[in-house]
């Protein structure tokens, strides 16, 4: 077993005792009234700070990341205006955040992208003592951010899930032809017999080369965090094979447009699928979208908090954050989200038919065939990114 390969395993099995199913945590019982109203208290009464006072707080998050109410919820508690703006790629995050000059004060890259961050100064150490809700989140997800940030002292768990596919379950077998969904389930979108078939009705992947690489190599069974140029070749030719299948290369806008049926075989983040499922539920449009779950892996991520360096609301992304980890908050937004929070206590919470969605809190037997994904280095990623470029040019 490689270190890369020992790590993502120790991580998975952190994951299965966080929530993810099966025999963990057994002896977990539902909050209590007096549990939920106490978080609730420490939300609104963090110790006080010799940080400035200001009424604003600026947060770049994911699209379709947190629950709108719950920030309505926060800007009326606290008297703080918020603006909020949203970005589709880990890459258009770090763009913003390593110029120094975000214009944000509260950011959730993925634990792939902050270890380099913290490195060059793009953010600044949080205090604890602003953030008594910290005692929400299991510990045992620090001990994992603890790979990309060894002190501890710059992020805060936020959500955790898989990169998997959805399908359009009529469409995909309308294109099929009355073939039957392949064992490996991966084939669908690796192998160009099945994706010759499935473009009539669109098929859409991440536009992202840290996301996609990964799954490419597990695919073709070798390890998804290798940095080799021999094996990064090797997931571009697997890609480039099925490129002129693929519609579209979007991290974000696949949502409404697997809901309104217009594509037919998606890979993305499982939460956004979900979300893609329940619109299209919501619509009562016909459209009959399942989210994989595939027997043969799939990859697996966390996002965190961070603080970049030149924020100007630090008290109040204090506020945010903590407000954020309450288990009332954080189950509200995992429902919307249809994301695993970090707060042990949301799960609970949380309505049953997504807590017994094994896309969203994968079972003991699922994560042990997944896998974690892992930063890349500097110079693999820039070989990787030029690759992929090539990819979606066609090249």
């Amino acid at each position: 077993m490689t270190k890369a390969w020992a790590i993502s395993a120790i991580t998975l099995t952190i994951l299965a005792a966080c929530g993810g199913g099966g025999s963990a945590d057994v002896n977990k019982t539902a909050p209590t009234a007096a549990s939920v109203a106490s978080s609730d208290t420490a939300a609104s009464s963090a110790p006080a700070s010799n940080l400035p006072t200001t009424a604003e707080l600026k947060i770049y998050n994911w699209s379709d990341y947190v629950d709108p109410e719950t920030v309505k919820d926060f800007e009326k508690s606290q008297g703080i205006k918020v603006v909020y703006d949203v970005y589709d790629s880990n890459e258009t995050l770090e763009a913003k955040v390593l110029t120094g000059q975000s214009g944000y004060d509260v950011v959730t890259p993925s634990n792939t992208y902050i270890g380099r961050q913290i490195k060059s100064g793009a953010y600044q150490k949080l205090d604890k003592s602003l953030l008594p809700n910290l005692s929400q989140i299991d510990p045992k997800l620090m001990v994992f951010l603890k790979e990309v940030d060894p002190t501890g002292e710059y992020s805060i768990p936020y959500f955790w899930g898989m990169n998997t596919m959805g399908i359009n379950v009529d469409k995909v077998n309308q294109a099929l032809g009355g073939t039957p969904l392949p064992e490996n389930q991966w084939d669908l979108l690796f192998k160009p017999e099945y994706t010759n078939k499935l473009k009539s009705c669109g098929i859409s992947i991440l536009d992202s080369v840290s996301d996609v690489f990964p799954l490419a190599l597990n695919y073709l069974g070798k390890d998804p965090h290798s940095q080799t140029k021999e094996d990064l070749q090797a997931a571009a030719d697997l890609i480039k094979k099925v490129r002129p299948d693929i519609r579209r290369f979007s991290s974000s806008g696949y949502i409404d447009d697997l809901a309104r049926g217009d594509l037919c075989l998606t890979l993305g983040y499982g939460g956004d699928l979900n979300i893609a499922a329940r619109r299209a539920e919501e619509a009562k449009n016909k459209v009959n979208i399942e989210v994989l779950v595939p027997k043969t892996g799939f990859g697996v991520w966390m996002d965190a908090f961070l603080i970049p360096r030149d924020a100007s609301n630090v008290l109040n992304a204090h506020k945010y954050i903590n407000d954020t980890l309450a288990p009332q908050v954080a189950a509200k937004n995992g429902n919307y989200v249809t994301y695993a929070p970090a707060s042990k206590a949301a799960k609970e919470l949380m309505e049953k038919e997504y807590t017994e969605n094994r896309s969203i809190f994968p079972n003991d037997e699922d994560l042990e065939k997944g896998f974690m994904y892992l930063p890349m280095e500097a110079d693999a990623l820039k070989t990787a990114t030029r690759m992929w470029q090539d990819i979606k040019k066609g090249v």
